[in-house]
């Protein structure tokens, strides 16, 4: 038998006749969680208790859905727990009152058909079924099913990089309307620094020295992407926009976010925005997004579909481009492996055609490539070309022409 803690509460897990049983004793005291769990190992002893794995197996899907996303809160992030809450979403809808120990790998497959036919992408649907996958091994039920799923291919993609024109256009409209202020902000902060856009939600003022000029990341998506990154002028520039906005509602505290939760008020004359206000200004708590106005912003500088993400691509494009060595790259983005960073990194077309004209124009100058006829020539002290009598021959082949010249030497 095992006690062990989840934050603040005990848990127990132990085994009776090879039965495993894993439970919460709702309590943060040790000596009544001893007590809680010898009673429970009593009654898992008499009968009068099942399983951890075959209780949850027993739930409706619904039910076991929102039972795992309470258990999952002590090991993930507040953010982590909302992207599992919008995945598990569409498969409560379709599971429901389905008992999790009846979901067959033909329900599940149906359900892929379903999502399809709705026209969600493959890759949306392959983490829907990530998030049933993780249901059903805490039912102790993926392993009967798991060798008749197969994940749908996704595109190799996962990005785009822009022009030097489409990414002029987009920060010069971006720059138009106030209510794209924060989106506006975000993308030169991300185009300068490479921050992801939860990395930017979870800045506080005390990551910053405006003095050394560079930005502290203490916690990211992965170890490596903790990292101190110098601030470009424009980078530098930006937070002291957003640092005079939030003295605007009082003092700034270290502690506080850089990115503050408000909620904007606009004035209209008619259909047109003349004034944007904020209210409700919280810098104890991190905007939530900026969705909405980076959708509009990027369908109105004609990039539909363009991702918040991809400014993140377009950094690194540009310093792959730039020559800037693999170590130096991955330091900034805090990338793990060489295999992610050929991920990310979108280098141009334009980019690859001048790096080969570059590549073969050196060679073609170097004195040993500049031609390929020369052996058995004699040189006519006039460079390393050959005479064009000799280049002409009559149209003879090669071989011919040498004995001719050979013939030439001899009666010499």
């Amino acid at each position: 038998m095992s006690l062990y803690k989840r934050k603040k509460t005990w848990w127990t897990d132990f085994s009776i006749n090879g039965q495993r049983y894993r439970e919460s004793l709702d309590t943060s005291d040790w000596r009544e969680a001893q007590h809680k769990e010898k009673e429970l190992i009593a009654q898992a002893s008499q009968g009068n208790m099942a399983p951890s794995s075959q209780s949850f197996a027993r739930l409706a899907f619904s039910e076991a859905a929102e039972r795992y996303l309470v258990e999952r809160k002590a090991h993930l992030a507040p953010l982590s727990i909302r992207t599992e809450k919008e995945r598990l979403r569409p498969l409560k809808l379709y599971f429901g009152a389905i008992v999790v120990s009846r979901i067959s790998p033909e329900s599940v497959l149906s359900y892929i058909a379903h999502r399809k036919e709705a026209g969600i992408s493959n890759r949306t649907v392959n983490m829907e079924i990530s998030a049933l996958r993780r249901v059903l091994k805490r039912a102790k039920r993926w392993h009967l099913i798991a060798d008749e799923i197969k994940p749908l291919r996704e595109e190799s993609t996962v990005g785009q990089a822009l022009t030097r024109g489409e990414k002029v256009r987009l920060l010069r409209k971006a720059s138009e309307r106030p209510e794209w202020e924060t989106a506006y902000w975000a993308a030169i902060l991300t185009l300068n620094t490479t921050m992801r856009g939860c990395e930017l939600r979870g800045l506080r003022w005390l990551d910053i020295d405006l003095i050394e000029r560079t930005l502290t990341i203490p916690k990211s998506k992965t170890p490596a992407g903790e990292r101190v990154t110098p601030l470009t002028e424009e980078a530098y520039q930006t937070l002291l926009k957003l640092r005079r906005r939030a003295e605007m509602f009082g003092p700034v505290e270290p502690s506080h976010y850089v990115f503050a939760s408000f909620r904007p008020r606009g004035r209209f004359q008619g259909t047109k925005l003349v004034e944007m206000r904020m209210t409700d200004f919280d810098p104890t708590q991190p905007v939530k997004s900026w969705r909405t106005a980076w959708r509009t912003l990027t369908k109105k500088a004609g990039l539909p579909g363009l991702r918040f993400h991809d400014m993140r691509h377009q950094l690194i494009t540009e310093l792959g481009e730039s020559g800037a060595s693999d170590q130096i790259i991955m330091a900034i983005a805090g990338h793990v492996s060489r295999r992610m960073l050929d991920r990310y990194s979108h280098i141009r077309l334009e980019a690859k055609r001048q790096a080969l004209e570059k590549a073969l124009g050196s060679r073609r100058n170097r004195p040993s490539e500049r031609g390929y006829v020369t052996k058995h020539v004699t040189k006519s002290g006039e460079g390393d070309s050959m005479p064009a009598e000799v280049i002409e021959s009559n149209g003879r082949p090669e071989r011919a022409r040498t004995a001719d010249l050979y013939r030439v030497k001899v009666a010499l």
